[in-house]
This record gives structure tokens, C-alpha cells and sequence, in this order.
């Protein structure tokens, strides 16, 4: 036995229905869900319609819009578009020998041919440039690791807190620490060039 599908202006009219007996948009939804599951309008859409009916606008069939195509009113003209449709298409099999039966068996091979997944991912250029040396920057050899031991086990539980801890951290500090930062400099960059660029501890 087939399962009845409501159509959309069908849905509609239940709308109407729950509109004038008064009930919210949002029962109206949650029933039309008991109800059709899967096939009922989405919550937005029933708002929508509701809005639409307290507007005094009950027109439940899709107004004409800008783009949507055009319904024939003359049947005569529709039928002559129709045999000049098929007309260009029986020239055009005459002319070129191709038939309209063709593109269903084209179309798998045509599949098999671009079957592939192409990856977008994972095909960046290597890196050229050299890494940070982070044992010549002031503030990773000297400043970093002297918190890194005060923040060993430490848990914050706001980003407030954590400014706060790392302001009164380095209040702490005496002008003492910040200058042997810098007077240690120049050692770090001789040892640097010394190695010609390599990595050390």
C-alpha cells in the first residue's frame, strides 16, 4: 500500500485550519510533525504562512514570481511551440547525424571517463623559507620559559583571570630579570652565526 505524501498547498490549508481555531504556529508545526513527519512544513515556513493569514492573506497557491516560467492561457500557442520544438529537433538529428537517443549512452561512458575525486587538499608547495629559531628571540629563550614554569599547573578559568595572573606575573619581576634577557642576547646570536644556522639546545 503507497504512503500518502500531502502536497505543499494541501499542508497549507491544515495551516489555515490550526489559524482559525486559534492555535500558535509553533502547534501547528509540532502537530503537522506528529502527523507527517518528513514531509511536514519546516517551523520557519508555518511561521511564515501564519504571519501571512494574520495579514488577511489566504491565498495558499505559489504567487507568480520573476523568473518562474511561464503558464501558456492559449493551448493553440503552447501546441505550436511544441511542433516547432520538435521540428528543430528532428532538422538537427537530419543535419548532424546525431540522435537524441544518444546522451542516456554517452553519459555513462562520459562518467567512467571523470570518475576520479580530485583532491583539493594536501598540495601545497613545500616550505622555503627556514624555520624561527625560537632559542634567538628574547622572549621565547627568556621571558616564555621563566612563565612556562609559573603556569606548570596552573588552570584558568576566564580569559580576565588569565590576563590578570600573567599582569601581576610580570609586576613580579624585577628590572634585574628583563635586562639579563637582553644582556644575554648577543652570546645566543654569536653562538647562532657560529653554527652557520643550525639547530642547538
Amino acid at each position: 500500500m503507497s504512503k500518502f505524501v500531502p502536497n505543499k498547498v494541501y499542508l497549507r490549508e491544515i495551516l489555515l485550519h490550526y489559524f482559525i481555531q486559534k492555535k500558535s504556529a509553533a502547534e501547528a508545526h509540532r502537530i503537522l510533525v506528529q502527523t507527517y513527519g518528513d514531509d511536514a512544513l519546516s517551523d520557519t515556513t508555518c511561521r511564515d504562512w501564519f504571519r501571512r493569514f494574520k495579514n488577511n492573506d489566504f491565498q495558499l497557491e505559489d504567487k507568480e514570481r520573476s523568473g518562474a516560467p511561464k503558464k501558456f492561457q492559449d493551448k493553440e500557442l503552447e501546441q505550436l511551440l511544441d511542433e516547432k520544438y520538435y521540428k528543430l529537433m528532428s532538422q538537427l538529428v537530419e543535419n548532424r547525424g546525431v540522435s537524441p537517443a544518444m546522451h542516456p549512452e554517452k553519459r555513462p561512458l562520459y562518467a567512467q571517463r571523470h570518475d576520479k575525486v580530485i583532491l583539493l587538499h594536501d598540495n601545497a608547495r613545500p616550505h622555503v623559507a627556514k624555520p624561527v629559531k625560537t632559542y634567538i628571540a628574547p622572549s621565547d629563550c627568556h621571558l616564555f620559559r621563566s612563565m612556562a614554569h609559573g603556569l606548570a599547573d596552573r588552570r584558568f578559568h576566564s580569559y580576565e583571570e588569565a590576563q590578570k595572573w600573567i599582569d601581576s606575573w610580570i609586576a613580579s619581576k624585577d628590572m634585574s630579570f628583563f635586562r639579563r634577557g637582553i644582556h644575554v642576547l648577543p652570546e645566543r646570536w654569536s653562538k647562532v652565526v657560529e653554527s652557520d644556522g643550525k639547530y642547538f639546545h
